[in-house]
């Protein structure tokens, strides 16, 4: 008869992304960029009295925020990656964070879309080349950052032991990441959309164009929250949305007459999903056998077996 030790029937749950740590340097670095633009506008807005300056630098204080949001999300998770009260870990911290970006997001674009009329109703006079200076050199930034922050799709698998496939891929975004590229992306898009209108303002005189461009901005701004809200709050809700997987943790349970009768699956982190499963079996199996079946699915990292014995009436096999 052999013994085992309780370590061998133990593991941990730290289902972070594959490239957190690459994540969550980039995410710092491009904060430290948005928040030193923020100041030097402020500062230089001052200085100058340019209220252009000034309105961009507040506005810059904002992405800098939700910037900021993703960064302690990832520091957040990593630091209690260990901690046992997170009952699967602490991978789902990062969309938290993306929702709560989307959220300002959302708030931003009504903030746009509102200053857009009311320059539509009553125009102001613009200072068309500090305006233009300053639409520039945030579409610099923005474009280092979205540069660092872009995601790749070079992962490799790497296993876990304990008996679970628990592979580290990144098969599923990363949303607390796409939430920062977002931010940087929607800047970039509004400093570009700004030229544009801006040029064309100063050249033809079309005072109109700035605040239509605006409203432009802030539909595209509230189109892209909203796909963050959903996919962000579809992790946090455990919405299923991973039907290939499920059909083929069937096909591979539903053998020698064997039926699952309960199938849970859910995102647990980037990359990650748990499942758990229950099956009935006229000549059930340990649920080691059922787990190891499940072995080399990309991205099932957890799972929980539960075998009954079909309960036979008449003598009919289940």
């Amino acid at each position: 008869m052999h013994s085992h030790s309780l370590d061998q029937w133990t593991h941990d749950h730290v289902f972070l992304g594959s490239k957190h740590s690459r994540n969550e340097r980039r995410t710092w670095l491009v904060v430290v960029l948005t928040a030193l633009m923020m100041v030097g506008e402020i500062v230089a807005g001052i200085l100058s009295g340019s209220m252009a300056l000034l309105a961009d630098g507040w506005h810059m204080a904002t992405h800098a925020a939700a910037l900021g949001i993703a960064a302690l999300a990832y520091l957040f998770a990593r630091r209690q990656a260990g901690n046992a009260r997170f009952t699967f870990g602490t991978g789902k911290f990062g969309d938290l964070a993306a929702f709560a970006s989307a959220v300002i997001l959302a708030i931003v674009a009504i903030q746009i879309a509102f200053e857009s009329v009311e320059r539509l109703l009553n125009p102001v006079t613009i200072a068309y080349r500090e305006a233009i200076a300053v639409a520039v050199l945030g579409l610099a930034v923005n474009v280092v950052s979205a540069f660092l922050l872009r995601e790749e799709h070079d992962d490799h698998h790497h296993g876990h032991a304990h008996g679970h496939d628990h592979a580290h891929g990144n098969h599923h975004h990363d949303n607390n990441l796409r939430a920062a590229y977002i931010h940087v992306m929607t800047d970039a898009a509004t400093s570009v959309l700004a030229i544009v209108a801006l040029v064309a303002s100063a050249w033809l005189q079309w005072t109109w164009a700035d605040p239509v461009v605006g409203l432009v901005g802030a539909v595209m701004i509230a189109s892209w929250a909203v796909g963050l809200l959903r996919s962000s709050g579809g992790v946090l809700l455990d919405v299923n949305h991973y039907s290939k997987m499920e059909g083929q943790i069937r096909q591979r349970l539903e053998t020698r007459g064997d039926r699952v009768t309960d199938l849970h699956l859910w995102q647990i982190g980037p990359g990650h999903r748990a499942a758990v499963i229950s099956l009935v079996s006229d000549d059930p199996l340990p649920p080691s056998d059922y787990k190891r079946r499940l072995s080399g699915l990309h991205g099932l990292s957890h799972v929980t077996v539960e075998v009954e014995l079909c309960p036979h009436e008449r003598g009919e096999k289940c």
